[in-house]
């Protein structure tokens, strides 16, 4: 096993997990002081992100390594584990959760005292469960820790608790996320059930030898208790509510990396836990992922908000991931192992570009709230003149979810469409069939994503602003240029150097389904990607970008030396019209109405249309989820109804409570009999 300055990598691990403790109490002890908090604990958190970081990447090529901490219950200690899955997520959450912590010391120093200690303990209480969940080796442990990420996520997104809309919007992601947990437990139950002794543990797990019934059942578990919350369709109800409700920060966490520690769940349960995959497994996964990606990108193009934008964008890259997953099990289940590694390969690439670009995001909407006080794109505009470092920063996250080259969005994108694209013959028709119509959607969700880029990236930062306010806006803090920054050079990096992330992820390919790319990824060399052979299909993105440099050098010789050797400027063409004022400007609604109008059917849409004699015309459309009207509404009413039913057995007797415990007495030992 590799060591780290003497120490083995779960040592490390553990020790960053205690580390991240510790900070989160010493915040409690400094509520007073707000600034100490901020240029202390933030960026200390974010030194042991650095860490934990480091330490998935040497584990990454480790043996696995094994902890049993003194803890827990008599007879039930805690179990830790680190394989080369565990690894990579763990590096997933380091290496995000440095930019998000450095960007935190900037973004909460106006917050109050004791409110913000408050805060720095639950965000780091919230670092300490995900870890915890990626190192887990029995389910005790695992619920612990998943529980533990769900409450601290809970009061983190709760912390402007005196606004209604915020209250109700973390008591639904509560809600959902403890559904979810009761179908994690239960699916762990099961796979208990096929061992006798040790069975809590994974360990046991692996040796249990389920039949395809209780197997399919298991994986139906885990499907719906991580679909919960990955956000998977219809479980997606919490996202786009709790993410514009919580800070900036703790949105991009959550979007950035909670939501991969579903898709580590379903990963480590499906193709580590279970002996057995199904190929229908993978048609249902499949089938789920691309409708959660096609409808979380249309509600995109039509948001308004630019947090709730951000949220259905995160529901259409979820989606992404988890058609990677069925397209692996898939492949997996006919022994096509190395197109299955192809297909897990460019899942977890997404998974880890997903936590940079996506976090980024979050982070440049943080600052123009920081520096506005506006979400509503239909209050923003021209803050590219206003806040220019900004601007830049998430630029770059909008040119790599938008799936450009050579940044990391196209290469995961990439990845995935060539195991579309190449997968061999199987033996059904009908999954022969499904592949090639599954490339088309995911192809159009990439360029929809693409389109709802343009719209949140044009209408924030370019024309003119819409409101008088925004002529203060004023440019992000050091630290949260820092955080923005090291978020966007991840972006870059893993655009320009995807063999070396391929050659790290496949140490999790070999453990997931047995096989890997790196014989066929580096048989050009280290500055080419070919995912099958050389003449299937390869790219270069180093030798891209370095086209892309020399046209724009080119370019701006061009102009500044042979261009009668001066610059001229003057005023664009305004058609005719000088005085152009931001009211002259395409609209977020205007953006999306062509999508709207297309997919009409798809939209709850209220319209608010005035008469023409109205001397002060109003125009209003909403466009709201048609699930939460046809499954959620219903569902809340039929549970309503059932709790009124019970509410009836509450009388305040004590005679009537004797008689109920009696009938069930009689009950009881009529079923013992």
């Amino acid at each position: 096993m590799g060591h780290l300055a003497g120490f083995l990598p779960i040592d490390l691990a553990g020790g960053v997990v205690a580390y991240w403790l510790i900070l989160a109490f010493v915040a409690l002890a400094l509520q007073g002081q707000p600034r100490l908090i901020c240029r202390l604990l933030f960026p200390a958190g974010a030194v042991g992100a650095l860490v934990l970081a480091a330490v998935g990447l040497a584990a990454l090529e480790s043996a696995p390594g094994a902890m049993v901490l003194p803890l827990g219950l008599p007879d039930l200690p805690f179990h830790l584990r680190l394989d080369s899955l565990s690894a990579f997520f763990l590096f997933l959450l380091g290496a995000a959760a440095i930019g998000i912590s450095l960007y935190s010391a900037g973004y909460f120093r106006d917050m109050e005292g004791s409110t913000l200690g408050l805060l720095c303990f639950e965000y780091h209480l919230f670092l300490a469960a995900m870890a915890l969940v990626f190192m887990a080796d029995d389910a005790y442990l695992f619920m612990v820790a998943w529980e533990t990420m769900a409450l601290s996520s809970y009061f983190l997104v709760t912390t402007d608790h005196n606004v209604p809309e915020i209250r109700r919007a973390g008591f639904l992601y509560l809600l959902i996320a403890h559904v979810g947990a009761i179908s994690i437990l239960l699916c762990f139950g099961v796979m208990q059930g096929g061992h006798a002794v040790g069975g809590y543990t994974f360990a046991a797990m692996r040796e249990a030898h389920l039949s395809g019934t209780w197997a399919s059942i298991t994986f139906l578990l885990a499907l719906f208790g991580f679909g919960a919350k990955a956000g998977i369709l219809p479980l997606h109800a919490w996202l786009p509510e709790a993410h514009p409700a919580a800070p900036s920060p703790v949105s991009a966490m959550m979007s950035g990396i909670m939501l991969k520690t579903a898709i580590y769940g379903i990963l480590r349960v499906t193709f580590d836990l279970l002996d057995v995959q199904l190929w229908w497994w993978g048609a249902l996964a499949l089938t789920l992922g691309l409708v959660t990606a096609l409808f979380g990108v249309l509600f995109a193009t039509v948001q308004s908000d630019m947090k709730r934008l951000l949220a259905y964008s995160s529901i259409e890259n979820v989606g992404i991931i988890v058609t990677g997953i069925g397209l692996t099990i898939i492949f997996h289940s006919f022994h096509k192992d190395g197109v299955a590694a192809l297909a897990l390969t460019a899942t977890l690439y997404h998974a880890l570009n997903h936590a940079f670009f996506k976090g980024l995001l979050f982070l440049g909407t943080g600052s123009v709230l920081h520096a506005t006080g506006e979400r509503h794109l239909g209050k923003l505009g021209g803050l590219i003149h206003r806040m220019p470092k900004v601007a830049l920063l998430t630029l770059v996250g909008v040119l790599a979810i938008s799936g450009l080259p050579p940044l990391n969005g196209f290469v995961s994108e990439w990845l995935m469409l060539q195991a579309f694209l190449l997968s061999p013959g199987l033996p059904h028709s009908y999954l022969n069939m499904m592949i090639p119509v599954a490339a088309a959607a995911l192809a159009l969700a990439g360029a929809l994503a693409a389109y709802a880029m343009v719209k949140f990236y044009g209408v924030i930062f370019l024309g003119q602003p819409r409101e008088e306010s925004l002529k203060d806006a004023h440019d992000a803090g050091i630290w949260e240029r820092i955080g923005m920054t090291w978020l966007a050079a991840g972006c870059l990096v893993l655009g320009l150097l995807p063999m070396m992330v391929v050659l790290q992820i496949d140490n999790v390919s070999r453990l997931l389904v047995g096989a890997d790319l790196g014989s066929s990824a580096a048989s050009a060399g280290l500055l080419w990607l070919t995912p099958v052979a050389e003449e299937r299909a390869s790219y270069s993105p180093v030798i891209l970008f370095g086209i892309i440099l020399v046209g724009l050098a080119f370019t701006f010789i061009a102009v500044r030396k042979f261009y009668h050797g001066r610059v001229r400027r003057s005023d664009a063409w305004d058609c005719g019209y000088p005085e152009q004022t931001s009211r002259m400007q395409d609209s977020a609604e205007g953006f999306g109405q062509p999508i709207r109008q297309i997919f009409e059917f798809f939209f709850g849409i209220v319209r608010e249309v005035p008469s023409p004699f109205d001397k002060k015309p109003r125009y209003h459309g909403e466009t709201s989820d048609l699930l939460w009207e046809w499954l959620y509404l219903p569902l809340a009413r039929l549970v309503e109804w059932v709790s009124s039913l019970f509410g009836k057995l509450q009388h305040g007797r004590i005679h009537i409570y004797l008689m109920y415990s009696f009938l069930t007495l009689l009950a009881l030992l009529a079923f013992i009999r």
